[in-house]
């Protein structure tokens, strides 16, 4: 689905697995953000073909959080070259849990290591300037990526239409998800695309999904 003239989504809507929604900044320097679970990655490669892509033309792949529906497809660049980054603290977490990884995470043990880990600030790629927010809560090193030029935020799991991500994994915490998910309230956003379900359009849909938050989902978190 093309959100804006430069970003794609490929969205999951599978009712019996669990996967993520995986976005693409189609520019002069490709990004692709959150590639998903490694053997459902068949999902990305469609939407990739279907704009004449493959992973050999990604140029960088940028993961919200370590958590394997998110980041296991990571290892499906390994051949092509492309770089790879996420959060120091999210790598820790999983360089922390190798010794059960396989059998109680799910993620692969053999994941590349980043080429950089995300800061927050602004991260520059090709002729595209992105925001890199730090927002822990669902994971100690969750990330959110804002675009200001196409008004686009890219959530992650810490907001999802009507909801927020969980915070009983390891590195979640209840009380971080909540300051994280107010610090991005006041960004002039158009697009907000989460990490699971629909995408929120335009500035009064998003800004009921904050205040939905705040009056029926924060006090049971």
């Amino acid at each position: 689905m093309k959100i804006t003239p430069t970003i794609h989504a490929f969205f999951w809507e599978s009712m019996t697995e669990n996967n993520c929604n995986t976005y693409l900044i189609d520019d002069a320097k490709k990004i692709l953000i959150d590639p998903g679970h490694r053997h459902l990655f068949d999902h990305v490669e469609r939407g990739l073909s279907a704009l004449g892509l493959d992973v050999g033309d990604v140029d960088l792949v940028l993961c919200t959080h370590a958590h394997p529906d998110h980041l296991e497809a990571v290892s499906a660049f390994r051949k092509a070259g492309t770089l790879f980054a996420l959060h120091r603290k999210d790598w820790e977490l999983v360089v922390s849990m190798k010794p059960f990884v396989q059998a109680g995470y799910g993620i692969d043990a053999r994941m590349p290591a980043p080429d950089f880990f995300l800061e927050e600030g602004t991260l520059k790629v090709g002729r595209r300037t992105l925001q890199v927010y730090h927002t822990p809560g669902h994971s100690p090193g969750s990330v959110c990526l804002y675009d200001p030029d196409e008004k686009v935020l890219f959530t992650g799991d810490l907001i999802f239409k009507e909801g927020l991500g969980r915070t009983d994994l390891p590195g979640g915490n209840s009380d971080q998800i909540k300051q994280s998910i107010r610090r991005l309230q006041g960004l002039d956003v158009e697009y907000l695309l989460s990490g699971h379900g629909p995408i929120l359009s335009g500035k009064r849909e998003i800004k009921e999904n904050y205040d939905f938050l705040e009056r029926y989902v924060f006090s049971y978190v």
